[in-house]
């Protein structure tokens, strides 16, 4: 199973660690695994980097572009997709500060998902902290100076 944590983060901070995610994971990892006075400290740094999920324009974003989608589920507040031809099921739970996917099999159906929450906002930053892996729904372009 794959557990994804997708956190908003500040537009400054996004532009300015484009291409070293790592540090974010860090920092997420650190403070998974931490107690006491650095649980603190993480907390502090994650709550200065990160901007609150707008919870209803999501819930709304989702039911709008997947309502009709055969196989998706809507239930008090968190949404499964079941893909049983391909063999992929996600369920997704909005909450103020994070959003979290869990799934399994291929990859389609956790896919859907990430393919809404990409056109509503341009900097979130999807965790695996089980499997080490970090990257953003959609990628920032670099700016070009001429």
């Amino acid at each position: 199973m794959r557990k994804y944590q997708l956190y908003l983060i500040e537009d400054e901070f996004a532009a300015h660690y484009f291409g070293r995610e790592r540090i974010f994971f860090q920092l997420f990892h650190e403070h998974q695994t931490s107690n006491g006075e650095l649980k603190f400290i993480t907390q502090k740094q994650i709550s200065y980097i990160t901007k609150r999920v707008e919870v209803l324009k999501i819930h709304n974003l989702l039911q709008k572009q997947l309502g009709k989608m055969k196989g998706f589920k809507a239930d008090h507040g968190a949404y499964t997709i079941f893909l049983s031809g391909k063999l992929s099921t996600a369920r997704l739970e909005v909450f103020q500060e994070l959003i979290t996917v869990e799934a399994e099999g291929t990859f389609e159906a956790e896919t859907a998902f990430f393919e809404v929450l990409r056109k509503c906002e341009s900097s979130f930053l999807a965790i695996d902290l089980e499997h080490e892996r970090v990257g953003w729904l959609k990628p920032i372009k670099e700016r070009k100076f001429v």
